[in-house]
């Protein structure tokens, strides 16, 4: 079989969940087919300013073809565009603008797909948002499967996504919420569909998780040997951090409980000065050992399709604390039995000193989370049904 997936970035230096999640796919269906990604030259969604050379490149021996951006995206606008087309009454046409701002704008990708796209047995394209997907998807759908990425956000529900939500041969969705999601939006229940989300390698972080417990607190040399709860992830309002600042802060003037925040990742918003909130930036080594030992993972995002350090909190066998308005969230708390959900900050309070006053509780919730991820999400079962929904799809065009 042929695979491509198209994808708006693609790099080891990329720094993107939906990104990673194509990485992480595409060098495990090379074990079983010919897999090629079809990409940008950019490395920042920000700009599309093209860094990466065009034409034949190769990551972790995944042959990439790449395509120049036409122009970069100017963010102020475009951010002042959306602003306006969300405030009020507009067209289909002020949204079909605001997708050319949205970009990247790929002429040359575009016309590749069109050209070429009936050479691949499937064509996978991540995420809906941007413009590889939507004009892509357009250009060769009947090779096409969506893995949307979607949240159950406003830009959902612009008209210029309802025809395309109904054009894909086939969708992968990555949890029974995006699934639910998406055929409540859209009302296409009929096209094929499976729910596979993302892998982990379940051994090595299990491994991980316990040597990381074993040692003494003194390791956490970033907070002093002091005990705490971690945030991973992009530090932005988007992701519910706001809101994160605002409860911790308030826990912390409330009660005598010793425990810190520590940030792990790139930084788009103040941070609030104080000594218990100890951001430490994006790292360059992956930040398990941290997770692990933490007496609780915080996720306040209020939107996800996945959550791939939901998974690796679970499989290191540490506790989730999560934002109860994002139904993914909600959901892999629910199934698992590994963590707590707040809607608020007296919840938030109550749950986080429970969590502190029971470090048995946080460890078995950690047990559940590993036995979760070693059923749903390790990567030896999601390769085997990858590779049986391509076949069938590739046998029935």
């Amino acid at each position: 079989m042929r695979l491509g997936i198209v994808v708006q970035r693609y790099g080891l230096e990329v720094n993107g969940g939906a990104e990673m999640q194509c990485r992480q796919i595409a060098e495990r269906m090379a074990r079983h087919m010919d897999v090629e990604i079809i990409t940008t030259c950019a490395q920042d969604y920000h700009t599309w300013r093209n860094v990466y050379r065009p034409g034949a490149d190769a990551v972790n021996d995944i042959p990439v073809r790449r395509f120049p951006a036409q122009r970069e995206r100017d963010m102020r606008e475009f951010d002042a565009f959306s602003a306006r087309l969300l405030a009020g009454p507009h067209s289909y046409f002020d949204e079909v603008r605001w997708m050319e701002l949205q970009g990247p704008d790929t002429p040359e990708l575009f016309r590749f797909l069109e050209a070429e796209g009936d050479r691949y047995d499937a064509l996978l394209f991540s995420t809906y948002l941007y413009a590889t997907t939507y004009v892509g998807l357009q250009l060769a759908p009947r090779r096409a499967v969506l893995l949307a990425n979607a949240h159950d956000d406003q830009w959902l529900r612009l008209g210029i996504y309802r025809p395309l939500f109904h054009l894909p041969k086939a969708f992968i969705f990555n949890s029974p919420e995006e699934r639910d999601l998406i055929h409540r939006t859209f009302r296409n229940e009929h096209i094929p569909g499976r729910v596979f989300g993302s892998g982990v390698d379940t051994a090595r972080l299990a491994q991980i998780g316990e040597q990381a417990r074993a040692a003494a607190p003194e390791a956490d040399s970033v907070t002093g040997g002091a005990p705490y709860i971690i945030y991973v992830g992009r530090v932005d309002p988007s992701k519910g951090c706001d809101e994160l600042f605002a409860h911790f802060l308030r826990f912390k003037s409330e009660t005598d409980c010793p425990h810190k925040l520590v940030l792990v990742g790139g930084v788009t918003m103040p941070v609030p000065q104080h000594p218990d909130i100890v951001p430490l930036g994006f790292l360059a080594e992956e930040p398990y050992e941290l997770m692990a030992r933490a007496a609780a993972v915080v996720l306040p995002s209020p939107v996800e399709s996945l959550s791939i350090v939901a998974l690796e909190a679970f499989a290191l066998g540490a506790p989730v604390l999560v934002n109860g308005q994002c139904d993914v969230l909600q959901g892999h708390c629910a199934r698992s039995n590994a963590g707590f959900y707040y809607y608020n900050y007296p919840e938030f309070r109550a749950l986080l000193s429970l969590l502190a006053a029971r470090p048995e509780l946080a460890s078995e919730l950690g047990r559940n989370g590993q036995a979760y991820v070693q059923r749903e999400y390790r990567w030896e079962t999601l390769e085997d049904r990858f590779v049986h929904w391509f076949t069938q799809l590739a046998c029935f065009p």
